[in-house]
C-alpha cells in the first residue's frame, strides 16, 4: 500500500522504530478502511449529544471488543464511557476517544446549509471522526502487540460529554487513567499540525437569585425581584470587561428570568463561562465574578447562589511529543484532495463568507508556544495535567469555516472528513509504534512532564458527588 511503502523508506528525521513494525501497522488500518468509514458515518448520523451517546460509544465499544479488546463499560459512573485494553506490562499508551455531537446543528453531507433532521444535533466538532479513528490506531496497535512485535498495553478511553461536562474530568477523579504512561490524542480541525499551542481553562458555573414574589401592579413594594439581581450580575459583568486580561472571556445565558411581566420574580438563574489561558488567570477572574454576585444580591435585596458545575485545565503541551508526532505526519505525507473536494470547500466557504481558499493539504510547521493560545477548551487539558499527552490536530474541514456549525457537519459526513480521519489514525499509531520501541524518547517527554507539572497539585473543576446524568 502506498502509505505502507513510504512508511519503509522511513523519511529523514522520521524517529528510528522498525519501519517492519510501522508498515504492518499503516497496513492494519488501511485493511479496515470501510469499516473505519462506515462507523464514522454511523456515529455522524447517530448525532447524540452529552451524556446521551448510547449508540455512539456501543458503535466503538462492540467493535473493539469483536476485535479482541478487554472491554470495561460505564466507567466513572458515565454510562457511556469505557476503557478497552490489550496487552501487558509497561510501557502503558492511552488513546483517548471523543464521539459527542452539538445541539441544533443538524446538516447534510452537503455544501449549502440543510438540516438532515430539523432541529436536531450534528457533529460539528467532528468527533463521529475522532473516536473512530482512535479506535483504528487502538486496533491496529492491538494486532502487533498480539503478533509478539510490540511489547507492552494499548489502551482506548471512550470519553463521553466533552461538549457539556467534561467527562474526562469525571474519569480522572475516579482513577481512570491511573498508570498509563503516555497518552495520544487528536482533533479534527482546518489544518494538519502537531499541536504546539495549548487550549484555554474554563470553569462552568450558575448563578441562582431567589426573592420574594408579588402582584406587580398592586404591591410590587413588597416584592424583592429575583430578576434586579440577575440584572445588576449581568450588568457587572460586562462593566467588567474593561478590566480583565485580552485573554478573559466570559459568556452567558439566562435560563430563568421570570414568568410572567405582572408577578415580580422570585426565581432567576444566569449560566456563565469563564476562561483564560490557565487556571491561574481563571481563578483570579472567578474571585471577581463571586465579588459581582453578592454585590448584585445586595443590590436587589435577594439572596444569590454561586456553583460551580464543571470546568477544564488549559493543556500542558510537552515540545518532545510534538517534535515526534511532527515526524510522523511528515513521514507520512499530506493529504491529496481531488478537484471535486476542493470545489465543495469552497462552496462551503462562498456560502459562510470566508476566503475561497479551498482545503489546506500542508502540514503545518512546529511553532513557537505563545503566552496566550487561540481560543477553545477543552478537559483533554485536564488529562494532560496527570498523564504526558501529545495531542494532533487533523484538517477535516475548508479552511477557515466556522466551527461547531454546519460547515463542520457537512465536512465530516463525506470524504473530506473521512480522509483526514485515517491521517489521524496512522499518525497515532506511528507514534504510538515509537513509544513502545524507544524508551529514550519515552523518558524524553516523561521528563519534560516531570519538569513543567513540579509543585502542581491537580484539582478538577467539579462538584462531589456522582456525575449529572440526565434524567430521561
Amino acid at each position: 500500500m502506498r502509505v505502507a511503502c513510504v512508511l519503509l523508506l522511513l523519511a529523514p528525521g522520521m524517529p528510528a522504530a522498525d519501519p517492519a513494525t510501522k508498515s504492518a501497522t499503516m497496513g492494519a488500518i488501511e485493511k479496515r478502511r470501510a469499516d473505519l468509514i462506515r462507523l464514522s458515518g454511523d456515529i455522524w448520523r447517530y448525532a447524540e449529544t452529552a451524556l446521551r451517546e448510547t449508540r455512539s460509544s456501543a458503535a466503538l465499544a462492540d467493535y473493539a471488543e469483536k476485535a479482541g479488546f478487554r472491554m470495561e463499560r460505564g466507567v466513572a459512573g458515565l454510562p457511556t464511557a469505557f476503557v478497552a485494553s490489550y496487552g501487558e506490562g509497561k510501557p502503558v499508551i492511552g488513546i483517548l476517544a471523543e464521539f459527542d455531537a452539538l445541539p441544533g446543528i443538524s446538516q447534510k453531507a452537503s455544501p449549502v446549509k440543510e438540516a438532515l433532521e430539523a432541529d436536531a444535533a450534528g457533529h460539528g466538532c467532528g468527533h463521529n471522526l475522532f473516536g473512530v479513528a482512535a479506535l483504528g490506531a487502538a486496533i491496529a496497535l492491538k494486532e502487533q502487540i498480539a503478533a509478539g512485535k510490540l511489547k507492552g498495553t494499548v489502551k482506548l478511553f471512550g470519553t463521553p460529554a466533552e461538549e457539556s461536562v467534561y467527562g474526562k474530568v469525571w474519569m480522572i477523579r475516579e482513577g481512570v487513567f491511573n498508570g498509563v504512561d503516555l497518552m495520544l490524542v487528536w482533533h479534527p480541525a482546518d489544518a494538519t499540525r502537531a499541536d504546539m499551542q495549548s487550549t484555554q481553562a474554563l470553569v462552568d458555573f450558575a448563578v441562582e437569585f431567589r426573592g420574594r414574589t408579588a402582584h406587580a401592579a398592586l404591591d410590587p413594594w413588597n416584592g424583592r425581584s429575583a430578576v434586579d439581581g440577575l440584572e445588576a450580575f449581568t450588568h457587572g459583568v460586562n462593566l467588567l470587561r474593561e478590566h480583565v486580561r485580552p485573554s478573559v472571556r466570559m459568556h452567558y445565558a439566562i435560563q430563568r428570568g421570570g414568568d410572567v411581566p405582572n408577578v415580580v420574580p422570585e426565581y432567576a438563574r444566569v449560566w456563565c463561562w469563564a476562561r483564560d489561558s490557565s487556571r491561574s488567570g481563571v481563578e483570579a477572574v472567578l474571585a471577581r465574578l463571586r465579588e459581582i454576585a453578592d454585590g448584585a444580591a445586595k443590590i436587589a435585596g435577594v439572596e444569590s447562589k454561586f456553583t460551580i458545575q464543571t470546568g477544564c485545565w488549559e493543556r500542558l503541551v510537552l515540545a518532545e511529543g510534538a517534535k515526534l508526532l511532527d515526524a510522523n505526519l511528515r513521514g507520512i505525507g499530506p493529504i491529496a484532495y481531488t478537484a471535486e473536494e476542493q470545489a465543495f470547500a469552497r462552496a462551503i466557504q462562498r456560502a459562510t463568507g470566508v476566503a475561497e481558499k479551498g482545503l489546506n493539504s500542508e502540514i503545518q510547521p512546529l511553532e513557537e508556544q505563545r503566552r496566550d493560545p487561540p481560543g477553545g477548551s477543552t478537559d483533554v487539558g485536564d488529562v494532560s495535567w496527570v498523564t504526558p499527552t501529545l495531542h494532533l490536530s487533523v484538517a477535516t474541514a475548508p479552511e477557515g469555516a466556522p466551527w461547531h456549525a454546519w460547515p463542520v457537519v457537512a465536512a465530516g459526513g463525506m470524504s473530506i472528513g473521512h480522509k483526514g480521519m485515517m491521517l489521524a489514525a496512522k499518525t497515532l499509531a506511528a507514534t504510538a509504534v515509537d513509544l513502545f520501541e524507544d524508551a529514550a524518547a519515552r523518558d524524553r517527554i516523561s521528563s519534560e512532564f516531570a519538569r513543567k507539572t513540579r509543585g502542581v497539585v491537580y484539582k478538577g473543576y467539579i462538584p462531589s458527588g456522582p456525575p449529572p446524568l440526565p434524567k430521561n
